[in-house]
């Protein structure tokens, strides 16, 4: 068996089969890349086996035991997170088993590795005395203050992830009956989310405010700051919006 057949499967997985097969979004590919990088850091600083010499006979599971030992102890990673690494390294071993058939044997070892139990943990959240006061805090005298009051009533009222509201168009909000809010998930799954009548005055102001209601604005970032200039050429003054991210 060639040294390189790891590194060669691993770069096929991680930049062809999880993007253009798998259709993950970019941020769980991320998630992935960096577990494999951790594992190439167990396995340089740990069984002293660098980079370019790891094959698939490593990649055992024996030695992903030690990794996940070693994620726990030496990394301080919880047991949650513990279990997202096996998750992904599950993912590989199924892929592994299909385009290496020689190795089924070394992949359903490793897909044998049990999750661990987690400790369920209630979920922490604030009260309504703390949102409230939590949505008094920006300055509304300023348009980056009103921006930010929006920001958080929306995240409040929509239950959106903060990504997902970093991700959020012009286009996503609907003020017209019944008023919804449009968000992109994990995977790229979408939602429609109801928003009510407070919340749509606080946008249809925001949006005035912003002048993003003319059709040419409909793909603009909902909440990204944009601030107005001007400019000249032949001699005829122009404003427009400046962009900052």
């Amino acid at each position: 068996m060639k040294n390189n057949t790891f590194s060669h499967l691993l770069s096929c997985y991680l930049t062809k089969y999880l993007p253009g097969i798998a259709g993950l979004s970019t941020n769980t590919i991320m998630s992935y890349r960096d577990m494999f990088k951790n594992l190439i850091v167990f396995y340089e600083t740990k069984l002293n086996i660098k980079p370019e010499k790891i094959c698939i006979d490593n990649f055992n599971s024996g030695n992903i035991i030690s990794f996940l030992k070693w994620l726990e102890s030496d990394r301080g990673n919880s047991v949650s997170t513990r279990n997202v690494r096996l998750a992904s390294i599950h993912a590989f071993a199924r892929y592994v088993e299909r385009h290496l058939p020689e190795s089924i044997h070394i992949m359903q070892e490793v897909l044998s590795i049990r999750y661990k139990k987690c400790p369920y943990l209630p979920p922490v959240f604030i009260n309504a005395d703390a949102t409230k006061l939590l949505l008094t805090m920006p300055d509304v005298n300023t348009i980056n203050g009103r921006r930010d009051r929006v920001l958080l009533s929306l995240l409040y009222d929509s239950g959106a992830r903060v990504q997902e509201l970093c991700d959020l168009t012009v286009s996503d909000i609907r003020l017209d009956e019944p008023c919804t809010v449009k968000l992109i998930g994990k995977g790229g799954k979408t939602r429609i989310v109801p928003i009510m009548k407070p919340m749509a005055g606080l946008l249809r102001q925001y949006i005035k405010e912003q002048d993003l209601y003319s059709p040419n604005c409909n793909c603009y970032s909902l909440f990204r700051n944009r601030s107005r200039c001007k400019f000249t050429r032949k001699g005829i003054t122009y404003s427009s919006f400046a962009v900052q991210i």
